[in-house]
């Protein structure tokens, strides 16, 4: 995957959430207990945060670049991106879209012999975007309900996120269901619910 993928996914969430009231997102994300608002600020962060795994000479290869993280609110997500409340949905999705363009450069730029560091294993710049894209396809998910807005992204973006990051799936026609069932999301037939779950960043010839 590259950055033109993760572009597509903000882009796909722009188009999907571009209407939305400026007082709407205080709500719950669906099950979180983020409120949407806070959920598009883990997006750009995540996004963000990628990218400077991914973006120094020599990332780090054992941690998190040193940012500094912290939360707005006793169980809000910690993160370096924050959007003033009065930017309202443009100035949230215009935000999410600035991180996305950051990680896409970066992801493009990078050498194919680069490695960052990620808890879910460390892994290379295809590595990154297809987590970066996965990040705004399910949290958008997430969103959707609480915002009264379809969300329903591109089949083949899903399917790439899955090729990429995740091993041993089920067999199933909707690569969507499949990933939101990887994500413990939501229920596949015939499969118990995944509550403990992880994805596989590392490049596929360098896993055991």
């Amino acid at each position: 995957m590259n950055g033109t993928d993760v572009r597509a996914a903000t882009s796909l969430v722009r188009n999907a959430f571009a209407d939305v009231p400026d007082d709407a997102w205080d709500r719950p994300a669906g099950t979180l207990s983020w409120s949407c608002w806070e959920t598009v600020e883990h997006m750009a962060d995540d996004l963000f945060a990628y990218a400077g795994q991914i973006a120094p000479a020599d990332p780090p290869q054992d941690t998190y670049l040193p940012f500094a993280w912290h939360t707005q609110r006793e169980g809000g997500p910690s993160s370096t991106i924050f959007v003033e409340r009065e930017a309202g949905t443009l100035g949230l999705l215009r935000t999410l879209e600035a991180c996305a363009a950051m990680l896409a450069g970066v992801v493009d730029a990078a050498p194919p012999t680069h490695r960052g560091w990620h808890p879910y294993g460390t892994s290379d710049a295809c590595g990154f975007a297809a987590m970066g894209v996965v990040e705004v396809l399910v949290h958008a998910w997430d969103i959707a309900d609480t915002v009264d807005r379809a969300w329903d992204p591109p089949r083949d973006l899903c399917q790439a996120v899955l090729d990429r990051l995740f091993t041993d799936l089920p067999s199933h026609p909707d690569p969507w269901q499949v990933l939101l069932w990887a994500t413990g999301r939501a229920d596949l037939p015939g499969h118990p619910p995944r509550k403990d779950w992880r994805w596989d960043g590392r490049p596929f010839s360098e896993r055991n």
